[in-house]
């Protein structure tokens, strides 16, 4: 049985760890997250996703809010003489003397084909950016930013109504399989790790709130990609009356306009068609300002005469 202790925060790893949990050829041995954090209304401690689960499957777990500074943890975990770290999104850069104390590797699964997206926001970036394809990798873990050797990938297509959320789920869902074939090849010895290789190395840089607001002078592909990109959380937005309104679901129009970008041109049954740099964008879907979800011709009957207006 392979002894593993699991690194990670968000839902994306519940799968996974599950998996590992309940597999016959694991034996979890600790769970490491983020301390619990505020959260919602009264700002009331909240344990991570991997929390919850470690806590149901009654595993250890460790909670250091730098893991490089806390001796007493890592002490605690060198105990556990695990075989792998394996880490999915848990949030703090880990140092060469926590690297160092599994007995075999630490194993990173990285949502994306490395060298492409090393970083923060794979998922969002490679949508954003228009890519066709993407995947799932695990690497062994080093010092530098996801540029380990690669272990094993699975590609994912991207189609062109595909949202982060949609990519999400599917990472979630293929990452299980994918670490398992992974720590077994690597403790059998069938396994090579491959160096990997700088071309096509781009950096997944970290969101920044002032992307998230639409830039009307962008092509319509360019804005329906940012749209899918940061679906729901945190959301493309434009400006209407001093409010913003969030924009839920797009697509393209292929016609040409003469308008100035950013103007109302057209309202129909499936939504409502706005100039862009380049292209005819249909907002199908919209999320006002303190309001639920709607159907954009919904909120366009509720702000009326708005043909030939100009959003920001």
């Amino acid at each position: 049985m392979i002894k593993v202790v699991f690194w990670g925060t968000p839902n994306i790893g519940v799968k996974t760890l599950k998996y590992l949990a309940a597999s016959k050829d694991f034996d979890v041995a600790g769970v490491v997250t983020q301390p619990d954090k505020p959260a919602g209304r009264g700002n009331k401690l909240m344990a991570s996703p991997i929390k919850k689960t470690a806590i149901e499957l009654n595993i250890p777990v460790f909670q250091p809010i730098s893991i490089r500074k806390d001796i007493d943890i890592q002490t605690k975990i060198k105990n556990l003489n695990a075989d792998f770290f394996v880490t999915f999104a848990f949030g703090q850069i880990l140092s060469q003397e926590v690297l160092d104390i599994p007995k075999y590797e630490t194993i990173n699964l990285h949502a994306s084909l490395l060298p492409r997206y090393r970083g923060a926001n794979p998922i969002q970036r490679c949508i954003i950016n228009g890519d066709k394809k993407t995947g799932i990798c695990t690497m062994i873990t080093e010092l530098g930013l996801d540029c380990g050797d690669v272990c094993m990938s699975y590609p994912i297509d991207i189609p062109d109504d595909m949202t982060c959320e949609d990519l999400y789920k599917i990472i979630a869902d293929k990452s299980p399989a994918l670490i398992s074939d992974t720590l077994k090849g690597l403790y059998n010895g069938t396994l090579k790790p491959v160096k990997q290789c700088e071309e096509g190395a781009c950096i997944a840089s970290k969101l920044k709130s002032d992307e998230f607001k639409i830039d009307w002078t962008k092509t319509a592909c360019e804005i329906h990609n940012l749209i899918r990109g940061v679906y729901k959380s945190p959301g493309a937005y434009f400006c209407f009356n001093g409010k913003n309104i969030k924009v839920m679901n797009s697509c393209v129009i292929s016609q040409q306009s003469n308008c100035k970008p950013g103007t109302i041109i057209c309202v129909g049954k499936d939504g409502i068609d706005f100039a862009t740099g380049n292209g005819v964008l249909r907002i199908t879907r919209v999320k006002p300002e303190s309001k639920g979800e709607m159907a954009a011709r919904d909120w366009y009957n509720g702000v009326k005469n708005t043909i030939g207006v100009l959003v920001k």
